[in-house]
């Protein structure tokens, strides 16, 4: 297995258990946890495209990340009261 492959499974991996954990009220959506392990895990399936480019998949990634930093961004301006 090459490093883009075992890069775009821990993406994977983080994604559905941030998901799984807001399935199971352990984890709210919005929070910096959830858009972190979020932002996290998409960038990480990006990287691995670059070994094989898919198009569809890149787009949905690249608009995953971005929402989600959008996400840490909002949080962290918000602990920081500004």
């Amino acid at each position: 297995m090459s490093a883009s492959d075992l890069a775009g499974l821990l993406g994977v991996v983080l994604i559905l258990v941030a998901y799984a954990l807001v399935q199971l009220r352990r984890l709210d959506a919005t929070s910096l946890g959830g858009s972190a392990m979020n932002f996290a895990g998409s960038t990480l399936i990006l990287l691995s495209l670059v070994r094989t480019f898919n198009l569809s998949a890149f787009i949905v990634e690249a608009a995953w990340a971005l929402i989600a930093l959008y996400g840490v961004v909002r949080r962290l301006r918000e602990r920081s009261g500004k």
